[in-house]
């Protein structure tokens, strides 16, 4: 949005909102005065008919704070227009809404949100219509746990001193219906399916019957997500939840066509994208989120069966285009407890294997846009990651003749430090960016800078 020259006395309002909320002069986050020198990290980026206005995107973080029974189950509340609005406020391209389960057992716990009824549309429709009014664009990432689901959320198994704990019928969980690809007490994510003190249930094996009604629901998810005005889906198919746990021959050993090969062992996954992209817009993005490896390379288990590595996601990626996915959202991990990497402790280890596949597939002659995650939390790595090397900039001299790893950045818990993170990393590299009006009086440099910190 440029800015405004009107001289009118008047206080635009939205037109996002039934309720008042003023219009911004200038879409905050976006460059006051962009040129050739501007950094790739603040410029705009196009696929299908949706303009990201800047480089930087929220990443999907779940919250635990939806209804777990009743007729506000799994619906978002003003709690997310809280979090995730301000976000929007504070200059982010796109805001994405938390894992949200296609079905009632694909949430992670039973106050994770869901989309798998019409009555979760409105909810979903008052974020996303407040992230509109403040010059944002949202998205959603549809989701199904598998095995991972029905456990209570994070603090109250802290509480417990456990990382991890079951949630029973009693508090909304569902322990007879957590599902994956394989079924039986050995398959419990913590390997504890046997004991009572296990963190998670042990799952039960999908028929094919209900793989096919689970695509379906995905599908009608992505529909309903349209009609509440999501600019973009995405598909979760990392961190060892179902999808992932069907691509991984550590945790799919199923000897029917969903198993077996690379190729069953994607089929899921790729019903799921003909699905969803057979029912949204020609003109909405639909992205994947994918797990690059699951470190499990080195394992005993690997040794054996194989396991979800880089090769294999890169073998998929050049597959997407053609499938109808716009954005490969690289992540890692989460499918075995005996994973190689605290991915805490690491740092670009995400954004390396980031740029391997967007080499590769570029290579193959496919287009496919490259997400990169995890642990971005300063400005010039955060730029350095998707600088383009055409862009003529003085100030980028380390950055020139280095292939991006990256389109786009997705920025999760430094945001949830910083909801201001935007504005902050283009002060660090000198880019004079536009603050929502309301925040305009403690605004970082610009030209009004003096005259409103005296207001």
């Amino acid at each position: 949005m440029p800015p405004s020259t009107s001289t009118s006395a008047e206080n635009v309002p939205s037109p996002a909102t039934p309720y008042f909320t003023p219009t911004h002069a200038q879409s905050p986050g976006t460059p006051v005065s962009p040129s050739a020198s501007t950094p790739t990290l603040l410029t705009p980026l196009t696929h299908r008919s949706v303009t990201l206005k800047n480089r930087i995107v929220v990443a999907p973080m779940c919250q635990y704070s939806t209804a777990p029974s009743g007729p506000q189950i799994g619906a978002l509340t003003d709690y997310h227009i809280a979090t995730l609005g301000h976000y929007a406020l504070k200059g982010a391209a796109l805001v994405f809404v938390e894992a949200t389960g296609v079905q009632p057992n694909g949430r992670i716990s039973p106050n994770c949100p869901g989309l798998w009824s019409d009555a979760q549309i409105e909810g979903l429709r008052r974020v996303a219509d407040f992230c509109h009014a403040q010059g944002a664009l949202c998205g959603i990432q549809l989701a199904h746990a598998g095995r991972k689901a029905s456990t209570a959320a994070p603090w109250v198994a802290g509480r417990a001193g456990k990382p991890s704990i079951r949630a029973p019928a009693e508090v909304g969980g569902w322990p007879k219906d957590v599902v994956g690809p394989m079924g039986g007490v050995e398959e419990a994510w913590d390997l504890k399916g046997e004991s009572e003190e296990g963190g998670y249930y042990p799952p039960r094996q999908l028929s094919e019957a209900e793989i096919k009604e689970l695509v379906g629901d995905w599908a009608a998810a992505a529909k309903r997500a349209v009609q509440a005005g999501v600019d973009v889906i995405e598909i979760h198919g990392a961190h060892g939840y179902l999808v992932h746990q069907f691509l991984s021959p550590i945790t799919n050993r199923r000897t029917d066509r969903y198993g077996g090969s690379l190729e069953n062992r994607s089929r899921l996954l790729f019903e799921i994208i003909e699905a969803v992209r057979g029912v949204i817009p020609e003109s909405m993005p639909l992205w994947l989120r994918l797990s690059a490896t699951e470190w499990m390379e080195e394992s005993d288990l690997a040794k054996k069966l194989g396991s979800w590595d880089l090769p294999s996601t890169i073998e998929v990626a050049k597959r997407l285009p053609n499938a109808g996915i716009d954005l490969l959202d690289v992540s890692s991990g989460g499918n075995h407890p005996k994973q190689s990497i605290n991915m805490f402790d690491s740092r670009d280890y995400q954004t390396r294997m980031a740029g391997e596949i967007r080499k590769a597939v570029r290579e193959a002659g496919k287009e496919l846009l490259i997400g990169a995650v995890g642990l971005i939390t300063e400005a010039e790595q955060a730029r350095d990651i998707v600088q383009e090397e055409a862009r003529e900039a003085e100030a980028l001299t380390d950055a020139k003749g280095k292939e991006p790893r990256a389109d786009v950045v997705l920025v999760a818990r430094q945001f949830m430090r910083e909801p201001e993170w935007v504005l902050r990393v283009a002060h660090e590299l000198g880019v004079d960016v536009a603050w929502p009006s309301q925040f305009l009086r403690v605004r970082f440099g610009g030209k009004n800078i003096k005259r409103a910190a005296a207001l």
